[in-house]
């Protein structure tokens, strides 16, 4: 059997991605976020290291598509990737914090974070640590997240590490997580779990910065699995979970459900509507009538442009602001109808849907790839897969001061 190059490449990306969080333990690092989430000061090698880290990747990726490497070997070094970066601080985001607070709010505050800000809450531990431009907002979360929230906010007490720590190792578990399963669900399996487990860019900011993303992706994975494995009414707890911490995989429920009917696929509706009621009930004990609400704080947010939203970047080519959002609203429209028509004929193309909600959506962060490089890995779609690491390098700099 040849000696494949993947794996030396993928030792690389690894021990790249680990140098370039260990400069976060330097004093004052512009890697950390302090003061509200400001991040000052250049962080060029960090940005050096990432790039080569990526680069690596990629010829991990081209040696593994002609000389596949041992399913052990590539699971090893996922494992090893994705958890390195839980030993650094924080990482370019003060997210996790954010969650403290909402759950430090519902948990010990003895406030609702659906109704109430976490500047009403001045004894708020996580106050001074939470991004400075959310502390006038109420939650944006789905009510699954806001539940669980609540005893990791107990856990973390008054302690800002802790809180860090809790969420990062649970969104690195939660990328590991999805990398076996998209393994378990695509057709080659060692490429699968190295595109999503030797990704760094999934690393920095999931172990790196505990993003929830990372759980999302995990869940649709995780539905999509126990749904391949004919166990459907887990499949359908898992669907409901990925939805109630984030709303975007009602876009691939559509999706799947429409291809269900065209191929006559069983799906699991009690276990759908058991773990709806569920959610519901608790959501509604916990937080009154008011966590649906959420919607609309996310809208806003949504109707808010991060500078790598390629609405923006449509502005900065001099297409006037109302313009640039109709095209991209009218680009989500046309894509997602192409994509229902493929539903309908049989193939749910989740990994391009994801894909379509990234290059449309004016408020875009490189996290968001947490979804995304996972069902692209899943699907087997050469389309998807290609889009997800062009994205993964156009947004590879974003929250990087230099």
């Amino acid at each position: 059997m040849r000696r494949t190059a993947a794996i030396p490449a993928g030792v690389a990306t690894l021990v790249l991605t680990a140098v370039a969080c260990a400069l976060a333990w330097q004093t004052d690092s512009p890697l950390v976020p302090v003061q509200g989430g400001k991040v000052e000061g250049t962080a060029p090698w960090f940005l050096a290291l990432l790039l080569g880290a990526f680069a690596t990747y990629l010829v991990a990726l081209a040696a593994l598509r002609t000389v596949p490497a041992s399913t052990r070997a590539a699971i090893f070094l996922a494992a090893a990737i994705q958890l390195v970066p839980v030993a650094a601080p924080l990482l370019l985001s003060t997210d996790a914090w954010s969650y403290w607070s909402y759950g430090w709010i519902g948990s010990t505050g003895g406030g609702n974070p659906y109704t109430e800000a976490p500047e009403e809450f001045p004894a708020n531990p996580a106050l001074p640590w939470m991004g400075s431009a959310w502390i006038d907002t109420t939650s944006v979360y789905g009510p699954a997240f806001s539940i669980a929230s609540e005893p990791l906010a107990i856990l973390a007490g008054d302690s800002e590490d802790v809180a860090a720590w809790t969420y990062k190792a649970l969104a690195a578990l939660a990328t590991l997580t999805a990398a076996l399963l998209a393994g378990r669900l695509s057709r080659r399996k060692v490429f699968a779990v190295a595109f999503v487990g030797w990704n760094p860019l999934l690393a920095i900011h999931a172990a790196g910065g505990g993003h929830n993303d990372a759980w999302v992706g995990a869940l649709i994975l995780a539905a999509l699995a126990l749904s391949a494995s004919r166990r459907l009414q887990a499949a359908g707890v898992m669907w409901v979970l990925a939805v109630t911490i984030k709303w975007v995989p009602i876009l691939f429920l559509a999706l799947r459900a429409a291809e269900a009917r065209a191929t006559g696929r069983r799906t699991g509706h009690r276990g759908f509507a058991i773990a709806a009621v569920a959610v519901a009930t608790v959501a509604t004990g916990l937080y009154g009538p008011a966590w649906p609400l959420a919607i609309f704080p996310l809208a806003g947010n949504a109707a808010l442009e991060t500078s790598y939203a390629f609405p923006h970047r449509l502005e900065q080519l001099g297409v006037p602001g109302g313009l640039a959002l109709c095209l991209a609203v009218a680009a989500f429209v046309i894509g997602f109808a192409w994509l229902l028509r493929e539903a309908n004929q049989g193939r749910a193309r989740l990994g391009l849907a994801a894909c379509l909600v990234l290059v449309t959506t004016p408020y875009l962060a490189v996290w968001y790839l947490a979804w995304a490089v996972p069902l692209a890995a899943a699907d087997d779609d050469r389309a998807a897969l290609a889009a997800c690491l062009v994205l993964c390098l156009y947004l590879l700099p974003q929250t990087i001061t230099v």
